[in-house]
């Protein structure tokens, strides 16, 4: 009779959702020297700025397909963003991006436009590695 009444009392109190009887997982054994790390990282960069320059890349990505379409073969590699915020003028970046879509048959105004307003305000990405102790003139955030 004992045996029973420790087979039903298992049975209650369970987890809604888990067989009676069954126990709760156990959370891996860690060793004492580990620490758990944090959840969420302290992020250096602007979230904001990441999101907004990563848009502007995807925006990039979709329109030069759109532009090569039929003629990928043919699209450029790459826009490299920072060179075009290198430059000083919208003129010389409008000339640069008409030289890096000469190969494109379709009309390119239109992208060039939306792609130098989509520029403005958009900071250049810095260097994001540590800078090495032999380096005399670390980059400045």
């Amino acid at each position: 009779m004992a045996a029973n009444r420790v087979g039903r009392r298992q049975g209650r109190g369970g987890s809604p959702g888990r067989p009676p009887g069954t126990r709760r997982p156990q959370p891996p054994a860690r060793s004492p020297g580990l620490q758990r790390r944090p959840a969420r990282a302290t992020v250096k960069y602007n979230r904001r700025e990441l999101q907004r320059r990563l848009d502007t890349e995807q925006w990039i990505d979709g329109r030069l397909e759109e532009l090569y379409r039929g003629r990928e073969g043919e699209m450029p590699d790459e826009v490299n963003i920072d060179d075009l915020l290198e430059l000083e003028t919208d003129e010389e970046r409008a000339q640069k991006l008409q030289g890096i879509l000469r190969s494109c048959t379709a009309d390119t105004e239109d992208f060039i436009r939306e792609l130098l307003t989509q520029l403005k305000g958009l900071p250049k990405q810095q260097v994001l590695q540590r800078p090495s102790p032999e380096d005399p003139n670390p980059p400045t955030p």
